[in-house]
């Protein structure tokens, strides 16, 4: 059974090229792949996160908003018992970010320039260790 992946852009972003490479890169490796759209709130993505029962939730923000929004997806899906999802993040975020982001839950954030085979890769090795 393949791994589902939900990838979102949450807030008042409305580029989501990047988010759309992603998407079909983790379909052509085989990943079952919900893509929600733009504009989406912490809430709608955390929601259908669980609702697909998904295994991961990739965030892609270019609007500045990712150390609000990012942690805020955490942190609902830990309110609604799902904080075994692994939660994964890029876009445009300085490096300084990165840090804080990782420390409220977001294991791993792309920066613009990772190769869509460095994020299959990663995201395989994350979710088989994951599952055993």
């Amino acid at each position: 059974m393949p791994y589902r992946i939900v990838i979102a852009k949450p807030g008042l972003d409305g580029h989501d090229r990047g988010a759309k490479i992603v998407a079909r890169a983790l379909r052509d490796a085989g990943y079952e792949v919900i893509y929600t759209g733009l504009h989406q709130t912490p809430e709608q993505i955390a929601e259908t996160t669980i609702q697909e029962d998904a295994d991961a939730v990739g965030l892609s923000c270019h609007s500045g908003a990712h150390m609000t929004l990012f942690p805020r997806v955490v942190q609902l899906l830990r309110e609604h018992g799902a904080g075994d999802v692994l939660v994964f993040g890029g876009g445009i975020i300085p490096r300084e970010d990165i840090p804080a982001l990782k420390e409220r839950g977001i294991e791993e954030i792309f920066t613009p320039g990772a190769s869509t085979a460095d994020i299959v890769s990663w995201l395989n090795a994350r979710l088989t260790r994951k599952a055993s």
